[in-house]
């Protein structure tokens, strides 16, 4: 439903865009006022910007992979066409307002190249970096002190989430990312939600992908939760449709995850080594979807020995409060992906108390990773794709 309500809004912004980009052409020479010239951009700017909708009703390889990634990395350059356009169009009414140059001058051509060519630079140069740095990978290594005694000084964990295996991301970020958590000699390994992009067919050679998974080190193993896209469902433009149909867990998810080594915690808490507890929780929203139960903090974390050190994982950094007052020590999560794209980034710190990093709630800290992977536009602005190691020290 949001789709189909945001779609005239679609089509009027890019016509404002495709309109715009055909005066710039006829102002720059007059072999662009030519209508062949016009005409083959403008059926190449419909064919680009309708991959939205062209990759989600054609669902036949290679067609559809190829409009899907197309579409990805549109997303992002048009969300940064949008803004550039808008914030230079300001600039211009307040240009013409303001004494510090005539207010003629604004109407002048060379005011019109000299505008537009600043916005089409600010829009390659955002759409060109986003795309290349989102392939960079980071380690960021974070210290945690907990007063509790347990039988080491130190327990090391590293947290990853947010694969988004599909489109964007395959082997080659997945390869990169077992070998930067192999490298650091871990404990424990977090994987805290959104394995999956809701399409389990849009992963290529998912065997090969769980083979390197297979190889990450670690002394007590690899454990995971589920995420809110952690379920096959029709997608267009970051909308979901329902179909009116029962929903259902894909197997083939779980089967991945098995082949991959990943133990699943679902509503359950485990004991490590008879040492500490590592709890892991249903995403809210895939429990209200799929009719899950998902129990409270303090029903999970009942029942458990206080003195020991509790992590738990949660996608989602909600119940901040709730999970410190059941007694948990460490809540690792991600979801927020740090607004992926400047100025998500600062969007994102107004709707969570913690949108990336580590702060420290009462007694628990909370860390939440900006995550491996991407949703939907193929680019990171302001942002890292990353891993967290969280070198967890303890004081008795």
């Amino acid at each position: 439903m949001g789709a189909i309500l945001l779609s005239p809004i679609y089509i009027s912004v890019n016509v404002y865009v495709a309109w715009w980009l055909l005066q710039y052409m006829s102002a720059c020479h007059y072999l662009f006022q030519s209508w062949i010239v016009r005409g083959c951009v403008i059926t190449l700017y419909v064919l680009i910007s309708t991959t939205l909708l062209t990759s989600f009703l054609i669902q036949k390889d290679p067609l559809h992979r190829v409009l899907k990634v197309i579409s990805n990395y549109w997303l992002g350059t048009f969300a940064y066409i949008l803004m550039t356009v808008v914030c230079f169009d300001l600039v211009r009414r307040v240009g013409k307002k303001s004494r510090w140059l005539p207010e003629t001058w604004f109407g002048t051509r060379r005011a019109f190249l000299i505008i537009g060519g600043l916005a089409i630079l600010t829009i390659l140069v955002l759409s060109v970096y986003g795309m290349v740095h989102s392939k960079k990978l980071v380690v960021d290594h974070r210290t945690l002190h907990i007063q509790k005694a347990w039988k080491h000084s130190e327990l090391t964990v590293a947290l990853t989430a947010d694969w988004h295996l599909g489109y964007s991301i395959g082997e080659k970020k997945i390869k990169q990312m077992v070998n930067a958590i192999n490298k650091e000699d871990v404990d424990l390994v977090c994987v805290a939600g959104d394995q999956f992009d809701n399409e389990f067919d849009a992963i290529q050679d998912p065997d090969r992908i769980a083979e390197i998974l297979r190889g990450i080190k670690s002394t007590y193993g690899v454990y995971g939760i589920p995420g809110n896209h952690d379920w096959n469902e029709r997608i267009l433009a970051g909308f979901t449709f329902d179909s009116g149909e029962e929903k259902e867990e894909d197997e083939r998810f779980e089967q991945f995850l098995d082949r991959a080594n990943i133990q699943m915690l679902t509503e359950q808490v485990i004991c490590i080594d008879d040492s500490f507890y590592l709890a892991g929780r249903e995403d809210p929203q895939r429990a209200k979807k799929l009719g899950i139960t998902r129990k409270s903090p303090k029903d999970l974390l009942s029942g458990l020995d206080k003195s020991k050190p509790i992590l738990v994982m949660d996608h989602q950094p909600k119940e901040l409060a709730q999970l410190e007052k059941a007694g948990a020590d460490v809540d690792l999560s991600g979801h927020t992906h740090d607004g992926q794209m400047f100025p998500g980034n600062l969007f994102t710190k107004l709707f969570w108390k913690n949108s990336n990093g580590v702060i420290k709630k009462g007694k628990m800290y909370s860390c939440v990773t900006s995550g491996v992977g991407l949703w939907g536009p193929d680019m990171r602005v302001g942002t890292d794709s990353e891993i967290m190691i969280l070198h967890i020290k303890f004081e008795s």
